[in-house]
């Protein structure tokens, strides 16, 4: 983790301007294609799940804005960010998870499987190890949304937030809207279009 000096930074008035606001964060909804991505889950007899967060984290994490969070009053960017989606359990409730990113697909498969085991054997909402240093999601199998809001705390809140919705077939595609939840105080949208652009050549590689 470094912290990034503010006065020598080229967005400082940038963030100096949303960080004052009432509602600082801006979202956005996009259309993804994930058709090879599904494909090659079936065909490894793997998570589609898993596949489609793994393309996503790779994207994160070759984006520097969306790794930096605000931090006692600083601006600090961590070295790697992982992954904190929402799991259900068989009863209905959710467990929120916190899943270590690893560049090795099988690895950071290996990784949402515990995290899936420990919250369907537990009722605690949070997991024993949190930070910053994630993203926040969701997946929302049941739902084709075209639109998406999060919750907000009240409190100046740097963590980018996803949603995932329903696949569905358009033509001969599938396609998956993906909610992406941002601080404008850290993260502008031509950071948002680099991500997409990212994690849609993650999804088809």
């Amino acid at each position: 983790m470094r912290t990034i000096d503010l006065n020598n930074w080229n967005r400082k008035q940038h963030f100096e301007h949303f960080i004052k606001l009432k509602d600082p964060y801006f979202a956005v909804t996009v259309p993804l294609n994930v058709t090879k991505a599904y494909k090659f889950s079936k065909e490894n007899k793997i998570s589609f799940f898993a596949t489609y967060l793994h393309a996503c984290m790779q994207a994160i994490n070759e984006v520097d804005n969306f790794k930096y969070r605000i931090l006692d009053d600083f601006i600090v960017e961590y070295k790697v960010i992982h992954t904190s989606p929402t799991i259900m359990r068989d009863d209905g409730t959710f467990g929120f998870s916190f899943i270590d990113y690893d560049k090795n697909l099988n690895k950071f498969i290996e990784n949402v499987e515990a995290e899936k085991k420990r919250i369907k054997n537990s009722t605690n909402l949070f997991p024993p190890k949190n930070g910053l240093d994630c993203i926040h999601c969701s997946a929302m199998p049941w739902l084709n949304f075209s639109g998406h809001k999060e919750p907000v705390s009240g409190v100046i809140d740097s963590v980018p937030k996803l949603a995932f919705s329903k696949a569905t077939n358009l033509g001969n595609e599938l396609i998956m809207n993906v909610s992406i939840n941002v601080n404008h105080a850290l993260v502008d949208g031509s950071h948002v279009g680099d991500f997409v652009e990212k994690f849609q050549y993650n999804l088809n590689t």
